[in-house]
């Protein structure tokens, strides 16, 4: 494996791929201009969206790969350091990736709200994989943005790009929430197991000794991103996944409360809170009353 390749810049990641760079904070790149390349390291300094169109090269992210076929998108966002392996072999990209610096967005309807398209810190097996019908759209999406690069610069230009960006990544929304449906087979399970691995926690010594378990560490249980799975559980419950564990949380708790010999302090320890007021708190949150007054209804 080669040394990393850094793309701190639009130009850098043109250069790389043998593209004209016609703005420098945003570019469409045609990855069938990229000269044929083997294995390789990406450390990536600015946004981009890449559509597969063919079979080239295994993308890797953390120690998994992407579950990445053809007519699929994938999501890399600034600071991510992401690994390409064709087995040693030469071959030929082919594709086409949205690439944008984020210094594009400062002052813009969707700098104020990057920060909500989770997709970008999605991790392995969570590329979104697209139907032709939508693949057509994204690739819709695309030429809008091409056809303003093609474009003189003008006082209109910024606000056009980054409304035709903004509007490709709530498409992007949409078909995941389609993919959170359609691909049951991928995340059969996923709520019971989410379930048992709460459970088997709360249960056992865990939250006295380390504390409540967070979406971060169920998520790694279930080898999934965080944001991904947040996002999942959200799709199928109604209920964030946080939600799902004070719930369960709660429901132990008001088992254990009419225990009369162990004090609504000790209930909190053994719960996994720190601090027993932060236990009151989010029973009375979740209840509508102290615990003290629920064990007194008994």
């Amino acid at each position: 494996m080669d040394s990393i390749i850094n793309f701190s810049s639009i130009s850098d990641y043109n250069s790389f791929n043998n593209n004209e760079t016609l703005h420098p904070l945003v570019s469409i790149v045609d990855l069938s201009k990229a000269a044929p390349r083997k294995d390789y390291k990406m450390n990536f300094g600015i946004y981009c969206v890449i559509l597969k169109d063919t079979k080239c090269g295994d993308i890797k992210y953390g120690n998994n790969y992407y579950d990445y076929q053809e007519g699929t998108l994938v999501f890399f966002a600034p600071g991510q350091v992401v690994e390409v392996n064709n087995n040693g072999e030469y071959y030929q990209p082919y594709g086409k990736a949205l690439i944008f610096h984020p210094d594009l967005l400062h002052g813009t309807t969707l700098g104020k709200h990057m920060e909500e398209y989770n997709f970008f810190s999605y991790n392995t097996n969570e590329a979104l994989h697209l139907s032709e019908k939508e693949r057509k759209i994204i690739l819709d999406c695309f030429s809008k943005i091409e056809y303003e690069l093609e474009q003189s610069i003008d006082k209109h230009s910024k606000t056009l790009i980054t409304s035709n960006i903004e509007l490709f990544l709530n498409y992007c929304n949409r078909f995941y929430d389609r993919q959170f449906i359609t691909r049951d087979t991928v995340h059969k399970g996923v709520l019971d197991k989410f379930e048992n691995l709460i459970n088997t926690y709360i249960n056992s010594e865990k939250p006295r000794n380390e504390g409540l378990p967070s979406v971060g560490w169920c998520a790694e249980q279930l080898n999934l991103s965080a944001n991904y799975f947040g996002d999942l559980i959200k799709k199928d419950t109604g209920f964030t996944a946080q939600e799902f564990i004070q719930s369960k949380v709660i429901d132990l708790a008001k088992e254990k409360i009419f225990d009369v010999n162990k004090s609504i302090s000790e209930i909190a320890y053994e719960l996994g809170f720190k601090y027993p007021q932060h236990f009151t708190r989010l029973f009375k949150q979740k209840v509508g009353m102290s615990p003290l007054d629920y064990r007194n209804l008994n």
